[in-house]
């Protein structure tokens, strides 16, 4: 679980790697944890490349009703939720109620190279940062994961020649650390997904 074991995210999915949101939620099945943010379905689909196809399908015309595409597959104790192009994942109205009576982990980034990192658990936001800029942290328990972040990849140094290179290589290893689910590529390309329109409440 180093920021290296990773580098193959870049190379096998491209069409995410400009734009993605991975969140891990814990104890609550696929369904449920739909279920929990009022996604409406719009189908099921088998890999990664038919989910970016039917993300695609219904983007523009979601994002116009304030409603945005996600899928989700069960990992054994963790539900995976997948976002192409998307954020929800990180946002606190999403996964305040994601994470009642249990844990969230997710991360993001998008083509603009704005990212993010959370852990929440039972609606308290344990940890928030930035992957690009890991020295500014904020949350109850900001430094509780230096440890575990420096071991995940991370260059925790302010100064201009700190090390940034694999830091969304080092945002996947440090939500394995977390959670101690370990993504592959070969589960993304197989995994069957659950599909839906989530509403974005403000």
């Amino acid at each position: 679980m180093k920021a290296e074991e990773y580098s193959w995210f870049a190379d096998r999915f491209p069409y995410l790697e400009v734009g993605y949101c991975l969140t891990l939620v814990k104890n609550l099945d696929r369904t449920t944890a739909l279920q929990r943010i009022e996604t409406e379905s719009v189908g099921r689909v088998t890999g990664a490349l038919e989910f970016v196809e039917l993300a695609d399908r219904h983007f523009w015309a979601g994002q116009q009703q304030g409603r945005y595409f996600m899928g989700a597959t069960d990992l054994g104790d963790w539900t995976l939720l997948v976002e192409a192009n998307g954020f929800l994942g990180t946002r606190p109205e999403v996964i305040g109620p994601l994470s009642a009576d249990t844990q969230v982990v997710s991360h993001y980034r998008n083509i603009d190279a704005e990212d993010r990192f959370c852990w929440m658990v039972d609606g308290d936001l344990r940890l928030s940062f930035e992957p690009l800029f890991p020295y500014h942290r904020s949350g109850s328990d900001p430094d509780g994961q230096v440890e575990a972040m420096k071991d995940a990849g991370f260059d925790l140094r302010a100064g201009e020649d700190r090390d940034y290179t694999l830091h969304s290589e080092a945002a996947f290893a440090l939500a394995e650390r977390l959670t101690g689910v370990r993504l592959t590529a070969e589960l993304l390309e197989s995994a069957d997904y659950l599909c839906g329109m989530v509403p974005l409440k403000r």
